[in-house]
């Protein structure tokens, strides 16, 4: 399991086609309230979050698309990474998968349900928040 700057990311990505998960390390700077779709409104506390999601093919497009700030809202993370003062310090690469690497990181469920409306695995959600 490796963690790579934002710089150093997508040439990891592209070179190992055998990675199929991925973990945003994101930075929340202030408390702020987001309507998350049709799953919540709720208010975010200011700290560290890791959201934990998969690709199949395409995953650097797929980290890409999250890096970027214009996008419709498809998945429950879009709605926290279009809010204002959210940002993306780190990406984490896997080849393992999604379930199994969100379960091996600690962290509080703030949000049931959150990228984790198809997780089989009873995860309870795939964004974990890691405190201030």
């Amino acid at each position: 399991m490796s963690t790579w700057s934002l710089d150093e990311w997508e040439d990891k990505a592209n070179a190992d086609n055998h990675l199929v998960t991925y973990q945003l390390h994101i930075t929340l700077q202030q408390m702020r309230r987001v309507c998350v779709g049709r799953l919540a409104e709720f208010l975010f506390p200011a700290g560290h979050y890791l959201y934990t999601g998969s690709a199949r093919r395409h995953l650097s497009a797929r980290v890409q698309r999250h890096l970027s700030q214009q996008k419709k809202r498809r998945w429950h993370i879009d709605y926290l990474l279009m809010a204002s003062d959210v940002r993306i310090t780190a990406v984490g690469l896997f080849s393992e998968a999604e379930c199994y690497c969100n379960q091996q990181v600690g962290g509080e469920i703030l949000l049931a349900g959150f990228g984790a409306s198809d997780c089989r695995a009873q995860c309870g959600s795939h964004l974990k928040y890691l405190g201030r």
